[in-house]
Order: C-alpha cells, then structure tokens, then sequence
C-alpha cells in the first residue's frame, strides 16, 4: 500500500457483489459485472462458479481486470457464478480476506459474497473459538460461514438462524452447486438488485452492472428476504420479522455510479443534481464558475450550476489512469499527493471566482491542498466551497471506511474553524432538512453519519466499542 493510499482524505466504498444463475458464460459475465462494479472496491476481486458438480474459485490482489486473464476464466466453468470486489470495511487488506470464500461442510459445497459490515460480528468470533471454530481471515464475513456450518436443518434453515444471529448490514450470495442465494438485512442498508439476461437471472450491488451486459432490472431484493434462484426457478421466503428500512443514505451522495438506479430504482444522477440544486437554493454566492472535484461532485455541480444560472465548466482535470502504488518522487513535490490525481486548468481559472463543488469533507487534508492549488496552480481569485451534503460527525459501522469520530474534522470543528484551516474564502455544506427533502420517502434512510440516530446501535457505550473494533481488526 502506497503512502497516499493510507492517508486519502475520502470516504471509501465499501464492496461490490454480482451473482448468475442459468448462463453458460457465467464466470465470463461475472467479471464483466465486477468490472462495473469497481468502483466499490479496488483491493482486490474474485469470482466462484459451479459446474453442477463441484465449486471453482480464482481470486486475487488487484483490480478486476489485472487479476481475470481469459485463461484464468477458462478455469471457472458452469452456469453458476458469483464475484466480490473488495475495500477492506473490517479485516485487513490481504489475500486472505478476499472473496467470495468457499468452504466445504456437511452439506455440500458452499460460496459467499458479503457487502456490509455486521456490528456484532466480534462477540459471535468469540462465541464461535470457544466453541471450536477456527478462523482462517479477519473478514467478519467469515463469521457467517462458521454460524451455517454449526447450525442444524437444511441449507435455508441454518441460512434463516444465521440471519437471526448477526447484525448490521449484509447483501450476501451465496453459491451452492446447483442454486443462487440471495440475501438482504432486515433494514436494508445495502442496495441489491435482482434482473434478467438471456434466460438467466442476475443479481448485483447496482443496477450499472445489469447496463454493461444487456440485463433487465426486475426489482429490488427486499429488507430481510431470502431469494432462492435455482432449476425451480426463483422463490422468496422472509425469515426475518419486519425491521425499519435504513438504506444507506451515502450511496446517493458518493459511493454508487451515477448511472445506477438503487433503493426502488432510483436513479443516483438525478438525485445528485437535485442536491446540487438545492445547495444553491441554500448557499448562494458571487462567483465566474462552478467546477465539480471530479468525478463525484460532477452531478451536484451541474445542479448548481443549473440552479444558479452561474457558468460549469471542469477546471480540474482528474488523471484516470493512477494505480493502486506509485513511486513518489525523491524530491518533495508541493501537494504530490492530490496533483497525481487532480491537476487545475490555469488558463480557465486565472483570476476567476471559483465556485468548488465537493460531495463531502472527511479530514479535511484533501480539501486543503485543493484549495491552494486552485490557488497557487490555478491562480484563482477566490475559492468558495460547497458541500452537497451535511456535515459528517460520525463514524459508519455499516459498511462504509470511515475514519474514528475524533478524526473527522466536522465532529471537532465549526464550519467558520473548518474553513479556516482549508483556507477557503467561503465553506457551506447542504443542509440536513434540504437532503432530506432530496430523496424521495426520507423516513426510509440511515443518516447517521450526520445525526448520531444508529438504527443498530442504539447507545454511545456500543458506538465507542465499535470505533475499538474497527481498530482491532
């Protein structure tokens, strides 16, 4: 991992999932999906498939296209297939913590894709050791593994218990040698969608996925259902009692791909440019431009620049092409970090009233070296920041990277000391009431991150020990 890598001032995806049943070219259509679905997860992928017979599993460190050669793929034949791409939201970043994991047990052959985090996934490791159980990763999803296996009952039975055992967000496939499994938590955290392809039935974390092969969006999988896809075709079956929906607000603003339609087909773009739209409503200024920190703030700000009737234009330009490690130069390079990603276009914003916007502030760090190298790169006049959400005060314990309460700039400082230290001429974020007026039912969303409501957790003793977790693993 390289230095930029441990200090990147941004919140991270958390993981992406794709699964097939019914399609001779399912491995081959699994990595397309994956390939989609990148940008939830960049540490490393892999893909299980079934032939009817036996399970074949390949994985590795890396983006999807860097690990998957076509002969790699020969190597996962069948109908069957499912794939994972990882961020590390709980374990570390290693070969071993990838998935899917496969595991052999009393019934059979069994393959799991896990996207979320299950808070109380430490106290059942515990329970499970002293038990017997031994663990070969850190990965929380393995925790689930180890409740199937020492559960009693068919498949969907001991599938049912281990539901009822752990908590937190989970949008799980599971692969067996002839059936696809999926699975939702009760609130509903996590987006998953179910769709159609050549006879097949898919299932993935966003619906981008289902766009670069061809398949059609059926439906959503819901809060705490169980879909069954097998030679039967797909049945559903709700093991958990009904919970309040808790979707992910954060999804709308940074972590889905634009093109994706989640939580009922909603599309993420749109939603985008209506907060941009807003923001404007709210924080309005003097300025020559908007520009958008590319590529997550792009929808906001072209709503408010719409909205404002201020020109848009792109005065940074982001590089696609950085890799996961670099080598920094020997000699200190001014804002290295940031200027390897994002590079000002001078000639646009010399002298200029820079409108900035960003979808969210972390530590901070990023947001500064932005600023002035809008500045001193750009030569710009002023620098204005608008954020298009609220304020994040705390951390997430359902599937997303964040950083400690302590360490996110907002839970310690004012928004005037906030844009103090990143030197901005002006700071606002979009205001809580305004991004709920936003998203369409906004009872039906976690916004924890901005008020400190926990669906799961529901007392600040618990919430401490979940920042301890995150550490310990």
């Amino acid at each position: 991992m390289s230095k930029l890598q441990k200090t990147n001032d941004k919140f991270h995806d958390e993981c992406g999932i794709f699964g097939i049943y019914g399609h001779n070219e399912a491995s081959n259509l699994t990595y397309l999906g994956l390939h989609a679905l990148q940008h939830r997860g960049q540490e490393g992928a892999g893909i299980c498939s079934s032939d009817g017979r036996q399970l074949h599993i390949e994985k590795s460190m890396g983006l999807v296209a860097d690990i998957f050669s076509e002969k790699r793929l020969k190597r996962l034949p069948g109908a069957i297939a499912i794939g994972h791409n990882r961020y590390s939201t709980a374990g570390s970043s290693s070969l071993k913590n990838v998935q899917p994991i496969m595991v052999n047990f009393s019934l059979g052959s069994l393959a799991i894709a896990h996207n979320g985090n299950l808070v109380n996934a430490l106290d059942l490791k515990n329970e499970l050791e002293s038990k017997g159980a031994i663990f070969q990763s850190t990965s929380d999803s393995e925790v689930i593994i180890h409740l199937i296996a020492s559960s009693r009952g068919s498949l969907y039975e001991r599938l049912t218990d281990a539901m009822k055992a752990v908590a937190g967000a989970f949008s799980i496939l599971i692969m067996t040698e002839n059936e696809l499994i999926a699975i939702r938590d009760a609130h509903g955290f996590r987006p998953l969608s179910i769709g159609r392809y050549d006879g097949s039935y898919v299932v993935a974390s966003e619906t981008c996925a289902f766009d670069l092969i061809g398949a059609t969006y059926v439906r959503d999988v819901e809060p705490g259902e169980m879909v069954i896809i097998n030679e039967n075709g797909i049945n559903s079956l709700k093991p958990l009692p009904p919970s309040k929906n808790a979707f992910c607000i954060f999804e709308f603003i940074y972590f889905s791909r634009p093109d994706s339609n989640i939580f009922g087909n909603i599309n993420v773009d749109a939603i985008r440019k209506e907060l941009g739209r807003q923001l404007a409503r709210e924080h309005g200024v003097d300025a020559d431009m908007v520009i958008p920190v590319p590529d997550s703030g792009v929808s906001a700000a072209l709503g408010y620049a719409e909205e404002s009737g201020i020109p848009f234009d792109f005065g940074l330009i982001r590089n696609h092409y950085v890799g996961r490690t670099f080598i920094e130069p020997r000699q200190s390079i001014r804002h290295f970090g940031v200027k390897i990603k994002l590079n000002p276009v001078r000639k646009l914003l010399e002298g200029k009233r820079v409108l900035v916007i960003d979808d969210s502030i972390v530590r901070g760090t990023t947001s500064k070296k932005i600023v002035k190298m809008l500045r001193e790169g750009g030569g710009a006049k002023e620098v204005h920041l608008r954020i298009s959400s609220p304020p994040t005060t705390g951390p997430c314990f359902y599937g997303i990277d964040t950083p400690t309460r302590k360490e996110l700039i907002a839970s310690t400082h004012s928004i005037d000391e906030i844009r103090k230290y990143i030197t901005a001429n002006t700071l606002s974020y979009l205001s809580l009431e305004g991004l709920l007026n936003v998203v369409p039912d906004s009872e039906k969303y976690c916004k924890a991150c901005f008020d400190d409501k926990y669906p799961v957790l529901n007392h600040q003793e618990n919430i401490e020990q979940m920042d301890l977790f995150n550490l310990y693993l």
